[in-house]
């Protein structure tokens, strides 16, 4: 490890400046860098992307301009999902950019979300199909879910008849 300038670091793209060390100079690593691997938020599938973009397309003009996708309390399983269209992002919102879609995800809903993704199916019930990793069990609709830190369902039976979502 050397102490590296602003030229090491455009003239080298594997070279990493650590801003700040204990004597306030940057330092430089020539050579690979271990990455930490974090598994990404939520992500689309070009076909859901391209849902998405057209059903934004023929919203009023301001009134689509991101995704918002959630997770909230309620349905047969503890929790269920919400996707609709925002203006923009809130504070405190993580937002994304996945296959040309803005998509924003509140602090509330992105632990729940992490690892996500969500697809467009056609077929006889067309429609966005979620992958959700961090589901320990779902209703039988499909609508609702449960995650292992999350509360008892409020019916072990699932959701029968009864379902509303």
């Amino acid at each position: 490890m050397e102490p590296c300038g602003r030229q090491v670091l455009q003239s080298r793209a594997y070279a990493v400046l650590i801003r700040g060390d204990s004597h306030g100079r940057g330092r430089c690593y020539d050579g690979p860098v271990a990455t930490v691997e974090q598994p990404t938020l939520v992500t689309l599938t070009e076909s859901a992307a391209t849902k998405i973009r057209d059903l934004m397309a023929e919203e009023p003009e301001g009134e689509a301009a991101v995704l918002r996708i959630a997770v909230q309390g309620g349905g047969c399983s503890g929790f269920q999902y919400a996707l609709g269209f925002d203006r923009g992002a809130q504070e405190g919102d993580n937002e994304l950019r996945v296959n040309g879609v803005d998509v924003v995800v509140d602090p509330f809903s992105a632990p729940y979300l992490t690892g996500t993704e969500i697809d467009w199916v056609e077929g006889l019930q067309a429609g966005f199909a979620i992958n959700n990793p961090n589901v320990s069990a779902a209703c039988g609709c499909g609508h609702s879910f449960q995650v292992e830190e999350g509360e008892a369902a409020a019916s072990d039976a699932g959701c029968g008849s009864g379902c509303s979502h």
